[in-house]
């Protein structure tokens, strides 16, 4: 198989990044038997599970830094990618290549094709193929240990095939309701599906309700419960900026923690050195200065909260403050945009890429007139018009920030790195 035709292999299943999955569309049944037609890779791995409605990908980045600088050879499973979708399965920091894809693929393939012959099953989508292909590249690079990010909700997620060594669960917020419930508990209950009995758990929820259900549910399963809590800090912090991060600094170092107790070597210093050299793109990342340019994919309340409180942190001085933005559908759209009006002077709306789940400019612009009235904004037909725009007119000492989803962040990364783009 070339890469080619193992990419189109790839990109032919459904894809509920596009089309967002409803609940009945969440199994596990078709992760196992295709899991297991490939020989149960997972079950030759080390791994970590985390989730959380944010920060679990920057969480993940800094365990994977942090066991890297320990000598370990290290998998990192996350999604969605930003430009290439090899970004989504990483060892020791370097992508997947084509010829490696292709490889893994061509293994694949057949067992999806046996499955979509020989069972009543749906055939596998396309996470269930790339979670596939993570755990095959992890077991064919002799992967120490691997980082697996959850990509929706934790219960259901094809990643949850697997026994770790230690779950993860950062925080949670309302995010992918229809799938996961209107409640903080419901969504609780959801990332707790990735606990597993007598298995060590860290969570990082500060909320009372939420809290109280991922401890019963520990306590069901016998899974001790250590907690990260709000107010602790890391021995360094972390490259990446803003208060939330250090929060994410802080759970994974109680991981790194219970790793230890399983016997690995992580000294002080790996830790230092992990967290202060973590790189995880388009998280608040500071691409320029005068102006100062922000790439991020804040795509829900809880990371626009973030957001916003991180760059008034950082950026005090900043002088007019533009934001390119576009986001799906399925998010909390209006409660986002009225988050956003508190600090940015100026809104770029447009949308990304042909991708149906993105919300049209005009929706955009009638919403934020109506959540945050007199609020100055332009509409866009293109992300790369937005972008333009925004840049054009931003002065030495202005501030512009791309946020709202992966997509966008994904779309513009290029332009945005481009310098004078």
């Amino acid at each position: 198989m070339t890469y080619a035709e193992a990419i189109s292999f790839w990109y032919a299943r459904v894809n509920f990044e596009v089309r967002s999955a409803g609940p009945l569309d969440l199994k596990l049944e078709r992760m196992r038997a295709l899991l297991r037609r490939l020989g149960d890779p997972q079950d030759r791995l080390r791994l970590v599970h985390v989730t959380g409605t944010k920060g679990k990908g920057s969480t993940c980045a800094m365990l994977a830094s942090v066991l890297r600088v320990a000598g370990y050879r290290v998998g990192l499973f996350t999604s969605p990618h930003l430009e290439h979708v090899e970004e989504r399965i990483q060892v020791d920091g370097a992508n997947i290549s084509h010829a490696e894809l292709a490889s893994g693929m061509a293994e694949i393939a057949p067992a999806v094709r046996a499955m979509e012959a020989e069972t009543q099953l749906p055939s596998p989508t396309f996470f269930e193929i790339g979670t596939s292909l993570g755990f095959l590249h992890f077991v064919r690079r002799r992967c120490d240990i691997a980082i697996l990010e959850v990509g929706l909700g934790g219960r259901f997620d094809s990643t949850n095939v697997c026994r770790p060594l230690v779950s993860v669960i950062t925080n949670i917020g309302l995010d992918h309701t229809a799938q996961l419930g209107n409640t903080l508990e419901a969504i609780a209950f959801q990332k707790a599906g990735i606990i597993k009995r007598r298995v060590p758990v860290v969570s990082g929820v500060t909320q009372d309700g939420p809290r109280e259900v991922i401890r019963r549910v520990a306590d069901e399963l016998s899974a001790p419960l250590y907690l990260a809590s709000g107010g602790r800090k890391p021995p360094v912090a972390p490259s990446l900026l803003g208060a939330h991060q250090r929060q994410n600094a802080s759970v994974a170092i109680i991981t790194l923690a219970r790793l230890r107790a399983t016997g690995m070597h992580i000294p002080d210093a790996a830790v230092v050195r992990g967290l202060s050299e973590v790189k995880w793109p388009a998280r608040v990342e500071v691409i320029r200065e005068r102006p100062t340019i922000i790439l991020d994919t804040a795509h829900n309340v809880p990371s626009a909260e973030a957001l916003v409180s991180t760059l008034r942190e950082s950026f005090p001085a900043a002088g007019v403050k533009r934001v390119v933005f576009a986001v799906s559908s399925d998010k909390q759209f209006a409660d986002i945009l009225r988050i956003l009006a508190s600090y940015f002077d100026h809104f770029h709306l447009t949308k990304y890429g042909i991708n149906p789940r993105c919300v049209p400019p005009e929706k955009l612009a009638a919403t934020l007139a109506a959540v945050a009235p007199g609020k100055p904004f332009s509409v866009h037909a293109t992300a790369a018009d937005a972008w333009h725009a925004a840049r054009s007119a931003a002065t030495e000492a202005d501030l512009v920030c791309v946020t709202g989803s992966v997509f966008l962040a994904g779309e513009l990364r290029p332009l945005v790195m481009g310098g004078n783009g």
